[in-house]
Parts: structure tokens; sequence; C-alpha cells
């Protein structure tokens, strides 16, 4: 015990006092089961390399602004056998965020678009990547707040920086000027460098009536929809189907792709 506390500020001075969280059980383990010394000192740089990947897990979650519970554990696909499981799980492996590819998820209202959304941002966490998820009415008014206060170019850059920008409810309110300027801006310096996850309970037929400009909304959409993945979910609403009591927070788990 009393070496235990003569390591301790020295684990602190190190930034290792995490260590002293599994220590005194590997601790034991090493006793019990006749660990070398390296085997042990693997053991807990183990713990520590862990313990330091959920830290940033956590940190790049609360950044990216989604909802932990909303997961593709959590997320019933029995509902809805119209929505092609394989292909969810092949997104969540975020290949389309190495190819800069974007993904598009249509629907009505209720069916599971946010939820698969918020999915494939959390898998994209887990798999180091940055990403903000926004609802697009609040975004195009956070960047028009910047001609305020004289930070257009930083506000944008906050929605260009992250490998995956998720914009929720995409065409869901009226967009007036600047707002299609400026969400022409977010989706062409987007364009080929990082991706954008889209969900909109509007036709890919009518997107265009969202720019007022016909020569805006062709590029804007040229480039948004460009090797993009289409998920199209029809059916029926999980809130019209699902009792109040039913909705409960469900613990962070870890994932079970590969």
């Amino acid at each position: 015990m009393e070496l235990l506390h003569q390591m301790t500020p020295h684990l602190k001075r190190l930034r290792l006092s995490g260590i002293l969280d599994t220590l005194e059980a590997r601790n034991q383990q090493a006793i019990d089961g006749r660990w070398s010394y390296v085997e042990f000192l693997a053991r807990l740089v183990e713990d520590e390399v862990e313990r330091r990947a959920q830290k940033q897990l956590g940190l790049r979650i609360r950044r990216a602004a989604i909802n932990s519970t909303k997961t593709l554990e959590t997320f019933n696909f029995d509902f809805n056998p119209a929505i092609n499981r394989q292909q969810i799980l092949d997104l969540a492996t975020c290949s389309y965020i190495r190819q800069k590819r974007n993904v598009l998820i249509c629907g009505p209202t209720g069916v599971g678009k946010t939820h698969l959304a918020q999915a494939l941002a959390h898998e994209a966490c887990r798999r180091g990547y940055r990403v903000v998820f926004a609802n697009t009415y609040r975004m195009l008014q956070c960047i028009n707040g910047g001609r305020a206060d004289d930070k257009l170019e930083r506000r944008l850059q906050t929605y260009l920086r992250p490998d995956l920008l998720v914009l929720d409810d995409f065409g869901l309110k009226q967009l007036r000027p600047p707002a299609p300027e400026d969400l022409y801006d977010v989706i062409n310096g987007r364009y080929e460098a990082g991706s954008i996850l889209v969900t909109s309970n509007r036709a890919l037929e009518e997107w265009p009536d969202l720019f007022a400009d016909p020569l805006l909304a062709s590029a804007g959409l040229d480039r948004l929809t460009h090797r993009a993945d289409v998920i199209l979910i029809t059916g029926a609403s999980f809130r019209a189907q699902r009792p109040r009591h039913a909705e409960r927070e469900a613990p962070i788990v870890t994932s079970y792709l590969p």
C-alpha cells in the first residue's frame, strides 16, 4: 500500500493516473496467475490504451452532438422489414467516409431516419472519424449569424472540417436568402473532401425547389447526389406505434461490427 501511495504522484505527473483504477485488480491477477513482470506491465498498458480510447470516443460523441443511445444496437429493424439491413451494416463500416461519398436517407416522418443517421454517426465516432450532427435549418442560421459578428468563414469551417457532416431534416423548413447560397457553399466545400449524410422527408424530386435559384439548385444537388448512397424508407411511424413508457434510454454498448 505504501508503494502505491508513492507511485500515485509519479503516475499523475506522467498522466497515467488511470492505471490506478485497475492496478490493484491486475496485481492480484498477476499473483494468482503467476504472471511475468512483462505480462503484468502489458496488461496495465492495455488497460490504459482502452481507457484512453473510450475517453476519446466519449469526446467525439459529445463534439458530434449526437444521442449516444441512438445506435444500431437499439434500432428495431424488425419494425420495418423494408429497410435493407445489410445496406445499413455496410454503411456502418464507414467505407463511404473513406471514399468521400454521401448518404441520402429519405422517407416520411417517424420511420427512423434520424435514428439511423445518429447510429451511423455513432459508428463513425467509434472508428475515429470527426463528426458533426446538425439540424439543417439551424446550421444555416448559425452560418448566417457569422455575418453579424464577422465570423462567417470560421462558422462555415465548422461544417467543412469534419470527416462526416450529418444534416438532419433537410428541406423541412423553407429556406430564405442567404440560406440557399450558404447551403451550396457547404455542399460545394465538402464535395470530394468530406462526406455528407442527409435525412429528409421530401422526395429527391422536390429538393431543387429548396434553392429557389435553378442554377444554384442544379450545381448543388449535382454535387450532393454524385455517387451517393440513397436509402428510401417507407412504412408506418415508430412514434405512432411505440408507447411512451417504452422510450427509455438504453446503455452505451460496444459495437458488434468488425
